[in-house]
This record gives structure tokens, C-alpha cells and sequence, in this order.
């Protein structure tokens, strides 16, 4: 024997599930991340709107263009495009405590696991 040890299939089973819960979590935070900046530029775009006078010309960009728009309308889209993405924010938060939980919860059982197959200390 080379003196490889096999893990039980119930062992192995665990492992390929940390590793996909860890993978389901960095999306989860990449995701997360990428709302947060949104959410940062709805901010800093509502902010120069309330400096600007009413009679203001405002653009707004659709795909590659900038088409006039109203004041009032730009801003009550950029309020609701902020609400709908704080809500995004706070579901992504959500999942991410739990995947954090399960992700803990299966270390626990995995180090529990392989203590018979630690050598020694």
C-alpha cells in the first residue's frame, strides 16, 4: 500500500458540497458587490439632480444614446431603480448569512469527519 487514505463517500460527498456552497457564495458576494457600486452611482446621480435648477436640460443615457428627459421623471426612476436594488442587496445580504451558516456547519462536520484520518499530533 503507498499509504494513501480513501475518504468514505459520505466524507467525499461533503467536500464536493463545501466546495460548491464556497463557489455559490463568491457569486453571491461578486453580485452583491456590483449592486452596492450601483447603488453608490443612483446616490452621486441624485445628488447632482437636487443641485440642479428644475428648468435644467437633463440626458439620460439609453443604450449608446442620450435622450432629453424631465428632471422629475429622471429622478422618481432613479429612486425606484435604488429602491429595487437595495432590495437586491438586501436578499443577496440574506443568502450570504445563510450559505455562511451552512458553509460552518459542514466544517464542523467535516472536521469531525477526518479527525480519524489526522496523524498524531
Amino acid at each position: 500500500m503507498s499509504g494513501e487514505v480513501r475518504l468514505p463517500p459520505a466524507v467525499q460527498e461533503r467536500l464536493l458540497r463545501l466546495q460548491q456552497l464556497q463557489q455559490t457564495l463568491q457569486s453571491i458576494l461578486v453580485q452583491k458587490q456590483q449592486l452596492e457600486l450601483e447603488l453608490l452611482e443612483i446616490d452621486r446621480a441624485l445628488s447632482e439632480l437636487e443641485k440642479t435648477p428644475d428648468d435644467a436640460v437633463i440626458y439620460r443615457s439609453v443604450g449608446s444614446l442620450l435622450v432629453r428627459s424631465e428632471k422629475d421623471k429622471v429622478t422618481n426612476d432613479l429612486k425606484e431603480r435604488k429602491e429595487l436594488t437595495s432590495m437586491r442587496v438586501s436578499v443577496l445580504g440574506k443568502q450570504e448569512e445563510r450559505l455562511r451558516s451552512q458553509i460552518k456547519e459542514l466544517q464542523g462536520k467535516l472536521q469531525r469527519d477526518l479527525k480519524p484520518f489526522s496523524p498524531p499530533t
